[in-house]
């Protein structure tokens, strides 16, 4: 009898041990020009645990061309993928067949690139039977936040990156409401092309910040596309043209400094302006229990604009989330921590699923992207 009662405690044990067990989810990320892995899992209470998160820029292979090149960036992931794959699972303390699930980046970016990973990604997942998840890069960087903050649903996110800037009501997982987007140009590509117009190295949009600290920011006026309609849409085109005019002229560092720091303080009136309105879009849907303004993609790591968000926030009684620094640019956490959502609801994908050069969050949305738009 007592034998009988001890392997029914340690049948027990074992299903306790298998119902505790905390996923373990291996994130891909190749959109780009970033070649990034990392296994994250949960604790107790439900919170995200990154347990590793590599990230291998390519900055030295694009810098001589001033920007990235698809044909480049693909062939460097295809020399990295497998050993930053390999890093992120040893830093993690864990081996491969421990993974429960694999996320790969599908969409949007370079289709050159998104291959790259997805491909390794599906054949990790099916080497080791374990399910596959296929990951919309931005809702990425719209989950970034849950990574160090507990993050209510819903939210106003204001996504802003090389490649994107969208205001979204995220309602859940999966599902979002476009409340505005750029109409041409998006801000983190303003940035980088600025930063090219004045001189800086690939990747320069990040030193504009820099080069403002030393500048006046009221020596040029420069344009604020629809600032005064369009809703919370954006425009960058304009400011761009108008930045490329006035470098033709500049003759010294100092014109510079001022013409960097005249740029930013523009960015800043522009979203200062916009998320205002983006606020009161976001009161008027359905559903809005708490005012949470959560701020995500590369662009969320520019001081300035961090301060000057969080100012308005306190102003208009909305809570501030930023994700960390190292998890505002492309990373596979974020990638990781979508997977780590859809696998708690069983949400997985086939291996078959294809690479999405475009792909949006809100598939309903109206297309706004172009010249000639009219608001």
């Amino acid at each position: 009898i007592n034998l009988f009662l001890t392997c029914i405690e340690i049948v027990q044990l074992i299903k306790t041990i298998c119902m505790s067990k905390k996923p373990l989810i291996l994130g891909i990320e190749t959109s780009c020009d970033e070649t990034a892995a990392s296994i994250i899992t949960e604790n107790e209470e439900g919170n995200p645990i990154v347990l590793s998160n590599i990230v291998s820029s390519q900055v030295e292979v694009h810098k001589e061309f001033g920007g990235v090149v698809p044909e480049l960036a693909a062939r460097s992931h295809i020399e990295k993928i497998d050993w930053i794959v390999e890093k992120a699972i040893d830093e993690s303390g864990k081996k491969i067949t421990d993974i429960d699930a694999v996320a790969s980046t599908a969409g949007p970016g370079l289709i050159v690139c998104l291959s790259v990973g997805l491909s390794f990604g599906k054949a990790i997942a099916g080497s080791i039977n374990k399910p596959f998840i296929a990951v919309n890069h931005l809702e990425g960087h719209a989950l970034s936040p849950k990574l160090n903050s507990s993050l209510d649903y819903p939210y106003l996110l204001l996504l802003i990156s090389g490649g994107h800037s969208q205001f979204l009501k995220v309602k859940g997982l999966g599902k979002y409401k476009r409340l505005g987007t750029t109409i041409d140009d998006a801000l983190g590509e303003a940035f980088d092309k600025t930063a090219k117009l004045l001189g800086v190295e690939f990747p320069g949009g990040p030193q504009i910040e820099v080069l403002a600290e030393k500048g006046d920011p009221n020596k040029y006026e420069l344009p604020k596309p629809i600032f005064n309609k369009g809703g919370c849409n954006l425009s960058f085109a304009g400011l761009k043209t108008a930045i490329l005019k006035i470098t033709k002229s500049i003759k010294t560092e100092k014109e510079k400094f001022d013409l960097a720091a005249s740029f930013q303080k523009t960015i800043e009136e522009i979203l200062y302006k916009k998320t205002k309105v983006a606020f009161s879009e976001f009161e008027k849907q359905n559903g809005v229990k708490e005012k949470i303004f959560v701020v995500a993609g590369g662009v969320a790591a520019n001081k300035k604009i961090r301060s000057m968000l969080i100012g308005l926030c306190e102003e208009k009684n909305y809570k501030s989330i930023f994700p960390p620094i190292e998890f505002c640019g492309d990373n596979a956490a974020m990638i990781a921590m979508v997977g780590l959502e859809k696998y708690k609801l069983k949400l997985f994908d086939k291996l078959d699923h294809p690479a999405k050069p475009r792909w949006s969050l809100d598939e309903e949305a109206a297309f706004l992207k172009g010249a000639g738009v009219r608001l």
